[in-house]
């Protein structure tokens, strides 16, 4: 007998290999025929009890006793913050998020929404597991801000060189690449640790120093403090600042759904509901070529902000003289309640004690720098951003761009290229998330966007 016709018979799936086993047993020593075995399944199906003791089935028997035992664990509880800015589809993604067996804790941060797998802004802790859809598609997308030793006040005095070196120090969108490949040390890892990793690594190098679609950006704007911070040697005052949002572009895409489709091939049956939520156990092969995959894309993600804003300081003729990054879209080893956990954040940012970070908002309001309070609830995490009210599709719906770009024109915002689908009205407002997050994160200085560009050319991101 074979998988399907064990099925049709009632075997649940996680018992066909033990019942599949006992009947070799009895073919091998020539006990049964074909007729026979089927009742014989039928009768230990009725009643498995009676054949804990049997010489070929008992495997089966015990098998089946425990499947009809199993009982769903309940979901592990999240605490949630800015509840009132967050919908309902978030919640019911989170929770299925904490009901995966290997979870042990979550939170939900108030730029919430809807997401793949886990949502945007969900955080989860795992027991010796990685979710590679909990990490995400652009696996260590970030936000890095650079300070220059340029005056604010050029930003009006020269502001079409301003210009020429966003249009060309970048490059955005699906496929985009440089002419010339650009050098980075990141390129002389070793990119051999996993099939996917040495067959991307080509392409990942031609894109080496490029952004990607939908949300990512790179955008001039001056940055305010009213007290120093000592952690970027600045004093109080208004300085020039590069900001940018991107990722681990193609190859970080690859990684993900590699060895998400390695992780949805495993899941038991009675988990299947889970879909993208599929966990590799780190112990596995599997788990460890993952986790040094996403490690490297980490590594190269980082690589691409470093060149971009190498590539437009250089071209308007500044230097860097400080600066903050930090990503998101990542799992990280961590201690949490005496317990060492795998801490999934997507869409969610590090906020450890200490720790400092950027949390933009859109593209005609503020960006944040801020100092993490290492708050416990939250797994010592914060918002990414502002996060989605609306869908892309709603947004383009309901967005004139050209009428928008007029308007932000006027209050001092020039948007070189975007979509409708990443106005201002499309995220929630940034200073209601602060303020739902105070516990989180404590704010030390002010981004305000000046120049902004974007891809435009309507392409999709999950976050």
């Amino acid at each position: 007998m074979n998988s399907r016709q064990l099925e049709k018979l009632g075997v649940p799936s996680e018992c066909i290999r033990d019942a599949i086993q006992g009947i070799q047993r009895v073919v091998s020593a020539g006990e049964a025929r074909s007729k026979e075995v089927k009742v014989t399944i039928r009768a230990i199906l009725a009643a498995p009890e009676e054949y804990l003791s049997d010489a070929y089935f008992a495997d089966f028997a015990r098998s089946l006793i425990r499947e009809r035992a199993f009982v769903r664990p309940e979901p592990v509880a999240y605490t949630t913050w800015g509840e009132a800015g967050i919908d309902v589809a978030s919640h019911v993604q989170m929770r299925q998020a904490c009901s995966v067996p290997v979870a042990t804790a979550g939170a939900l941060m108030p730029d919430a929404h809807v997401g793949y797998g886990l949502p945007i802004g969900g955080v989860l802790a795992c027991d010796n597991a990685v979710i590679p859809y909990a990490v995400g598609v652009d696996i260590a997308c970030r936000m890095k801000l650079s300070v220059l030793d340029i005056d604010p006040e050029t930003l009006e005095s020269r502001f079409p060189i301003y210009c020429q070196a966003l249009e060309k120090g970048t490059r955005f969108g699906v496929g985009a690449e440089h002419e010339r490949p650009q050098s980075h040390p990141v390129m002389d890892r070793d990119w051999s640790i996993t099939r996917i990793t040495r067959e991307r690594r080509d392409r990942a190098w031609k894109q080496l120093g490029t952004s990607g679609s939908g949300n990512h950006f790179v955008e001039f704007g001056t940055l305010s403090l009213s007290e120093p911070v000592a952690e970027l040697a600045l004093d109080p005052g208004r300085y020039v600042a590069i900001m940018s949002h991107s990722g681990s572009r193609g190859a970080g895409a690859a990684v993900c759904s590699t060895y998400s489709a390695i992780a949805q091939s495993r899941l038991p049956q009675r988990y299947q509901d889970l879909g993208r939520l599929a966990w590799l156990d780190l112990s596995s092969e599997a788990g460890q070529e993952y986790w040094a995959a996403m490690n490297l894309m980490g590594e190269y993600a980082a690589a691409n902000h470093e060149i971009i804003h190498k590539l437009v300081s250089k071209l308007l003729g500044a230097s860097i003289i400080t600066g903050v990054e930090n990503h998101h879209n990542f799992a990280w080893k961590e201690s949490h309640q005496g317990k060492k956990w795998i801490v999934h954040r997507k869409g969610a940012t590090p906020a450890g004690m200490g720790e400092l970070g950027v949390i933009p908002g859109s593209m005609a309001s503020p960006a944040f720098v801020v100092r993490g309070k290492g708050n416990p609830r939250s797994l010592c995490s914060a918002s990414h951003g502002a996060g989605r009210r609306m869908s892309r599709k709603a947004a383009r719906d309901a967005f004139n761009f050209k009428s928008v770009k007029r308007e932000l024109e006027k209050q001092g915002v020039h948007i070189l290229s975007a979509g409708a689908d990443e106005v201002p009205g499309v995220y929630k407002d940034i200073h209601d998330v602060m303020r739902e997050q105070s516990d989180l994160v404590e704010v030390l200085a002010r981004f305000d966007p000046r120049i902004v560009k974007m891809c435009d050319d309507g392409s999709l991101a999950e976050d």
